[in-house]
């Protein structure tokens, strides 16, 4: 399996560097033609306004959807949390709307009042998950078919999955911590098995890239 990194700005290094000590392949993607072959896609932290400008000069928008549409696994982490909200709150334009949350940027102020948690996140054993919160954007709405993966002491909503897309408000990466990607990393792998709506034989970046 090839997984992707959206490598147009921000802390994609640090993603490419865990699936890499995990002995996966790992590419930057930073064209359509990037998403070719690819089994899983990831969105990292950075800043969320340049990165959406950036997908709409290079085109991924539509690529990325038809991506996630046909089931590829996809996960976003912090700015990558924002960009695949359906809503946020400051009325900002949602741009992967892929997950049915509504997202508050910088929900912790700013650089300065960055922090580091401590994690349950019952999806990934019992050891806590290590977070590094960078300007974190926080969850304030959850959709029915989200599945709320882990929250803060308070309460707050910091990490989801609904369906084929995962999300969260930290720094996995930043951590160490490397569960997140196994993951993703697992499903990847059943995106790939050959199946009936299933696995590269429908990906839709190999139609693009023929193109």
């Amino acid at each position: 399996m090839r997984i992707g990194v959206l490598a147009l700005q921000g802390a994609f290094r640090e993603h490419l560097d865990v699936f890499r000590g995990l002995g996966l392949e790992a590419v930057p993607v930073r064209l359509p033609s990037d998403l070719a072959g690819l089994s899983a896609l990831v969105l990292p932290g950075g800043e969320s306004t340049t990165m959406r400008r950036l997908i709409e000069r290079w085109g991924l928008r539509g690529p990325i959807l038809e991506m996630a549409r046909q089931g590829a696994p996809i996960f976003g982490t912090c700015a990558g949390m924002i960009l695949l909200s359906k809503e946020i709150v400051d009325g900002e334009e949602p741009v992967l709307p892929l997950l049915d949350v509504s997202v508050k940027r910088n929900a912790f102020g700013r650089q300065l009042d960055s922090f580091e948690a401590d994690l349950q996140v019952p999806m990934l054993g019992d050891a806590p998950v290590h977070g590094v919160f960078i300007r974190a954007p926080v969850i304030d709405r959850v959709g029915d078919g989200v599945d709320v993966l882990a929250r803060l002491d308070d309460g707050r909503v910091v990490a989801v999955r609904e369906r084929n897309v995962v999300a969260t408000a930290f720094h996995p990466e930043l951590a160490g911590e490397a569960r997140f990607h196994r993951v993703i990393a697992t499903m990847a792998g059943a995106f790939d098995e050959p199946g009936e709506g299933a696995g590269r034989r429908r990906h839709p970046t190999r139609r693009a890239a023929a193109r």
